[in-house]
């Protein structure tokens, strides 16, 4: 859901600055002699740097300004709407298409008019699609965030009437923070110090656990039963062998021959070739270690259960 969350702001964020440059380019075309008339103050209100020319914090800070701005002294088109109303238009329309209609019309009548692609309806459409799924009580896909920065975002959207990005900076930065703690570290020792789902783990234990019993219900039938020659204790090796690994491939979420041959399980049963050859060469390395506390158990528990002299009850 954070991620989701991130990537629908990007989303706006990207909308909003398509929208500002449709509207400058349709304003230099509309007034191709704005600079005759000494007139700069809109145009560089409109001027709006890409992406790699400035910081895309100082970007989005001034892409905000500007949105505001025209806010301000246009006012807002789009009437105001409650909670309610817009959570029966959501559920009328589905998903809110982030496209005006006169966008998606390829056959329209006013073809000498340069027309924009994104209309401000559509970035009010895209901020209130955030609000109304991830940041209020009881939303389709509602994210924990503290009180305050969701009622600040709510009443900068729903009473202000602000659609800029920076209404969503600090539930953004809020999220990116518990991204790095939680979810981050967590996908990291999924995907890059592990190779298997929790399915596949609970499978391995399942395993590992019925053959270990099975191995010390032999180790123990061999020795009370007094079972000779000595030598076909060796036996237990097999079960404890195939328990001992799936044990502790279980505990640290890593199978270590899939390890060693560079796969990785992204569904139950379903892999794929490891690409990123730290990640690669991180995943050998522990897997050879697991191969060695392995090899380590399962020799110890065949030499105690070979070496324990037999009593026939």
């Amino acid at each position: 859901m954070l991620f989701c969350y991130r990537l629908d702001v990007a989303q706006h964020i990207s909308l909003c600055r398509h929208y500002v440059r449709e509207l400058r380019r349709s304003v230099l075309v509309s007034t191709p002699d704005l600079d005759k008339n000494g007139s700069h103050r809109s145009s560089q209100m409109l001027d709006v740097p890409d992406d790699h020319e400035y910081e895309l914090k100082n970007d989005d800070q001034r892409l905000s300004a500007f949105l505001r701005s025209e806010n301000t002294s246009t006012g807002d088109p789009t009437p105001r709407r409650s909670m309610g109303d817009t959570l029966e238009t959501r559920e009328a329309s589905g998903r809110p298409s982030f496209m005006s209609s006169s966008a998606l019309d390829p056959n329209g009548t006013d073809s000498d008019s340069p027309r924009i692609g994104v209309s401000r309806s559509d970035i009010r459409a895209s901020a209130e699609k955030i609000l109304y799924t991830y940041l209020l009580e009881g939303s389709e896909r509602e994210i924990v965030l503290p009180e305050v920065i969701t009622r600040s975002i709510a009443n900068a959207i729903e009473v202000d009437g602000r659609d800029d990005p920076e209404v969503f900076d600090e539930a953004k930065d809020y999220v990116f923070q518990a991204m790095e703690r939680d979810a981050f570290p967590r996908f990291l020792a999924a995907k890059a110090l592990g190779n298997l789902v929790p399915g596949s783990g609970i499978l391995r234990l399942i395993v590992g656990l019925l053959a270990m019993f099975g191995g010390f219900w032999a180790g123990f039938a061999l020795i009370f039963l007094d079972i000779q020659p000595r030598e076909t204790r060796l036996w237990l090796i097999l079960p404890f062998a195939v328990g001992v690994y799936c044990l502790m491939a279980q505990q640290y979420s890593l199978d270590p021959i899939m390890g060693l041959m560079g796969i990785s399980e992204y569904t139950f049963m379903s892999f794929m070739k490891v690409r990123e050859p730290y990640v690669r060469k991180l995943l050998s390395k522990r897997s050879v270690g697991i191969l060695l506390m392995t090899f380590v158990i399962v020799t110890a528990l065949t030499c105690l259960y070979v070496f324990v002299p037999g009593h026939r009850l």
